[in-house]
């Protein structure tokens, strides 16, 4: 059960959280750009410093190894992952640099991700970053990178971040409330390595389909312009609560299993999961014996 008060701080205020393990590396180097083109998803050339994009890197069949994000500075890129993904990422950078201009600082443990979440989340900022998703800023404290929640800082101290921020701490499953309600899946959770970028709504946010080549591009640009995905990411409207991995049944056939599940204050018992797309929005479903309705993402009233 989510403590109402955590739920409060993080959809009317703010509150921290940090990330557990991950992995953050800094590159540098004349050849950094033409690695990171080749490699993952999206336009990392055509950021301007200051700014940053979500991006994935997939395997040779345009399914998901990793997602990401990646900032650019002056004169260097940091790329960050979640824990499920940290292995990927490091193995990616070790591997597909050699021989090239390309310098690789492991930061994971350096750099801890302190997570400030909540629509006040900037606030106790000595700068804040600009609005737009994946901006940020250096300040005392390390960078500021505004996320769809709030704001993550990369910080070498985060009891002193802690201090000087004067939020409260609030739990996971408060945060993961929040996440689910907008919509945004989580790696090892909503997609996995079966996972083409398409189905789990991606492509807006983390493809690019005007640059050159990377590792997966041929088939997600062959789902893109000329077929339809099999599955996509939706919401699911419960009766009752639901464990990740219920199935989902339209009728007699399973159409997919849940993802991230919780029971938000707000609108009860929700989740995310990938469906086959004969479930469409608005469709009455069973999860777990349990009805349940399809619903668009992100959910309405969230």
């Amino acid at each position: 059960m989510i403590a109402t008060a955590d739920y409060q701080l993080v959809s009317e205020a703010a509150g921290w959280t940090d990330r557990p393990g991950g992995a953050t590396v800094l590159l540098h180097g004349s050849d950094t750009i033409d690695f990171l083109q080749g490699q993952v998803t999206n336009d990392v050339e055509a950021l301007a410093p200051g700014t940053g994009c979500y991006a994935a890197v997939l395997n040779h069949k345009g399914k998901l190894r990793t997602d990401l994000r990646v900032l650019r500075g002056a004169d260097w890129f940091q790329l960050d992952t979640d824990q499920v993904g940290a292995a990927v990422l490091l193995h990616m950078v070790r591997t597909y640099t050699l021989g090239r201009e390309v310098s690789v600082e492991d930061l994971s443990t350096t750099r801890p991700v302190l997570r400030l979440v909540g629509p006040a989340a900037a606030d106790p900022l000595d700068v804040a970053p600009a609005a737009d998703e994946h901006s940020f800023a250096e300040g005392e404290h390390g960078i500021y990178v505004r996320t769809p929640l709030g704001v993550d800082v990369f910080t070498p101290d985060l009891d002193a971040a802690v201090a000087a921020f004067g939020v409260p701490r609030v739990s996971e499953e408060a945060v993961e409330c929040v996440r689910i309600e907008i919509g945004r899946p989580r790696l090892g959770l909503d997609m996995d390595g079966d996972t083409i970028p398409q189905e789990a709504g991606l492509n807006e946010r983390a493809v690019s389909f005007t640059k050159g080549c990377y590792v997966g591009q041929e088939t997600v640009a062959r789902l893109h312009y000329r077929g339809k995905p099999n599955r996509h990411l939706r919401g699911l409207r419960l009766d009752a609560p639901a464990a990740r991995g219920d199935e989902i049944l339209l009728g007699d056939k399973v159409v997919g299993r849940v993802g991230s599940a919780c029971e938000s204050p707000r609108l009860g018992p929700i989740a995310l999961a990938l469906v086959r797309r004969e479930a469409t929005p608005g469709d009455e479903v069973l999860v777990a014996g349990t009805p349940a309705t399809v619903a668009e993402l992100p959910f309405s009233g969230a």
